[in-house]
Formats: C-alpha cells, structure tokens, sequence
C-alpha cells in the first residue's frame, strides 16, 4: 500500500503523527513504510498542496475521508468521536484505513524473472542429437504430433547460453529491487551448472541440478529483503521523502 505523511516543515504537529503512524503500523500488524512530502518542496506533487499538516493518506485517501481542498494551506486539526480536537487524526481511523487497503499486488519484476527462467529450462531440458541414428527416431515422434524434424544440436548451446542470459539479467533486475543479490549470485552459479553439465561433462544430474537452484534464485530473489530498526528516523528529523520500514 501507498502510506503518504503530508506536513508543512513549521508545523508542530508533524512529529506526534509520525508517533501516531508507528504506533498504527504497531497495532495493526502492517509493515511501517511511508512516504512524506514536506508541501513546499519543489519536488512534492501537486496534490499534497491540497490538504493542510499533518494529514495521513493510505493509497491517495484522506484516513479520515476529508476531500483535498485548494489552497490549504494551514496546519490541519482532528474532530475524534466525542468532538474533541486533536493535532493528530484518530488512530482508529488510521488503523481502519491501512486494514481496509488492498493487498499488495506481486511486483512485476517476479513474474518477468519467472518467465524469463522457462526459455532457458526449455532448453536444458532439450535433448542434444548426437546419435545419427536416433535421427528417424526423433523424426518418427515430431511427425506424429504434426511437426518437422529439424536437428538444433548445432545452436543449442548459443541458444541455451542466451535464455539463461536473458534470465540472469532479470534476475538482476529484480534483485536491484529488492535488495537480494544473493539469488543473483545464486542465479550464476546455476546458470554455469546447467552449462558445464550439459555440455562439458554431459551429466544429467548436474543439469538438472542448474535447473533446480535456478528455479530457486528466481523464487529467493521475490523476496523483499528487510531490515530490523531499533528506532524510527524519521521521527528524528524529517525530509522530503522518507521511507521507514520496521519490524
């Protein structure tokens, strides 16, 4: 989800909502990570003009349902349920908006890497004609399913070579973003595997062995790598943008 902390830099209320972030990211069980954008910076959009400091949007809406207004500029105060005003919006209003936001959709990139991988297992898998006289074998069992022989012994190994090129280099995408170059390095190792195996010393096992850790460096690498704060930064000092992510 989109979690955004809007504020103007003067604005004494910014620091209690950041508390006020925490302690909902706490109760709900919701990884902390937002974004702030300080309203007069040259680099906040447009629409964080719109809304006074501090105000919490959860995936572009207002926490408490407020419609943006032009030319708000102000600091912002909070009605609870008793009428009472507060500098912060009411937590539960906070921990409904980050309970009701959609799930997270699967980044892109996994299912790139994903697909990615199938040309470069297709070809491993693909069995090297080096018996001429297997060739009406093969021939016999391609015409039956209504395809032509053709032998691809000579550009199987490029072949090969460029799918898991292809898969390694969106395996490296996605580990860019998510921060797990270890299934990149793991994404080599298998990629050398499949190769000497298949073409060097000709072992099924080791093949297959390249295929399997492949497999798993595209699953491992899906994976957001995250690391453990022992305190908020933000709540130190604030910038233009910021993401916190805690445990």
């Amino acid at each position: 989800m989109n979690v955004e902390l809007i504020y103007d830099a003067d604005c004494p209320n910014v620091a209690p909502a950041r508390s006020l972030l925490i302690k909902a990211f706490t109760q709900t069980g919701v990884s902390a990570r937002w974004r702030e954008w300080e309203r007069s910076a040259p680099d906040s959009p447009d629409y964080t003009r719109q809304y006074g400091s501090p105000t919490i949007l959860v995936d572009g809406k207002d926490v408490t349902g407020a419609a943006p207004v032009a030319g708000a500029g102000a600091c912002r105060v909070y009605a609870d349920g008793e009428g009472k005003l507060s500098r912060t919006p009411p937590l539960d209003a906070v921990c409904t908006a980050l309970l009701s936001a959609p799930p997270d959709k699967p980044p892109a990139t996994r299912w790139q890497a994903l697909a990615a991988s199938f040309p470069a297992v297709g070809a491993a898998l693909l069995p090297k004609l080096t018996c001429p006289l297997c060739f009406p074998a093969y021939a016999a069992i391609l015409s039956a399913i209504g395809l032509e022989f053709i032998d691809y012994t000579p550009v199987l190994l490029p072949l090969t070579a460029a799918f898991l090129a292809v898969a390694l280099i969106v395996l490296a995408l996605q580990s860019r973003r998510t921060g797990r170059f270890d299934s990149l390095i793991l994404g080599v190792a298998a990629g050398t595997l499949v190769l000497a195996g298949k073409f060097h010393a000709e072992s099924d096992w080791i093949t297959n062995g390249g295929i399997v850790l492949l497999v798993t460096a595209v699953f491992l690498g899906s994976r957001t790598k995250s690391a453990s704060m022992a305190s908020c930064p933000a709540c130190v000092a604030g910038g233009s943008e910021q993401q916190v992510q805690a445990r």
